[in-house]
């Protein structure tokens, strides 16, 4: 699905990613890679096909875009190290002419080593691009003329049908100056937001993006 933000033209892909074709860039946030593993190392038995999911979801992206850049918001790996950075570094390996470029956010705690020995920039705060400035935790001030894109909240919205049936579902949210992204990442919360009048909300449902009314 095509939006309009500011001068951009961007595209909402259902694997929980931007397009903006314009820029030739990706944005996504809250992979959450090692997240699984981290759980499993506690004693929690967390299925591992949801690590593959990710890395096949990231994958897709990257073949069907083919973008010079890749820039995540954030919550690029979940905590400290294990094998599961390795999946980001093979995956690095296998898209050499993609620039892949980290906002950092509050999970991102891996020496600065592990990103640089799979060439992979960092930004401590916020990037910006043009118009767009992008972060992982939503700015609360945003200058004049400018959109903020960030990530951290996971935002959901709960969808009703017939029956009292309800499901909660992730979204983009796209508001005046600011768009929260859902979070890539399959093992992840969701944290239910509700529109402001004039807001745009656009439902991921499986491999649909539909906008909320």
């Amino acid at each position: 699905m095509e939006i309009q933000l500011l001068k951009n033209k961007i595209e909402l892909l259902p694997q929980k990613a931007i397009w903006l074709k314009q820029k030739k860039i990706v944005l996504m946030a809250d992979l959450h890679f090692g997240k699984i593993n981290h759980f499993r190392k506690a004693g929690i038995p967390v299925p591992v096909r949801a690590n593959d999911k990710n890395a096949e979801n990231l994958i897709t992206v990257l073949q069907a875009t083919k973008p010079e850049r890749i820039i995540f918001l954030g919550d690029l790996f979940h905590s400290h190290y294990n094998e599961d950075w390795e999946v980001v570094g093979q995956i690095r390996k296998h898209f050499t002419e993609c620039s892949f470029e980290l906002v950092l956010g509050n999970h991102d705690i891996l020496s600065e080593v592990q990103y640089t020995r799979h060439n992979m920039k960092f930004y401590l705060n916020e990037l910006q691009q043009d118009d767009l400035i992008l972060t992982h935790e939503p700015m609360e001030e945003i200058p004049e003329g400018l959109y903020n894109i960030c990530g951290h909240i996971h935002p959901g919205v709960n969808l009703r049908g017939a029956g009292k049936q309800s499901i909660t579902l992730p979204c983009f949210y796209f508001g005046k100056q600011q768009a929260i992204l859902p979070a890539f990442g399959s093992f992840t919360g969701l944290a239910r937001v509700v529109p402001k009048k004039d807001d745009r909300i656009y439902v991921i449902a499986e491999d649909k993006i539909i906008a909320y009314e």
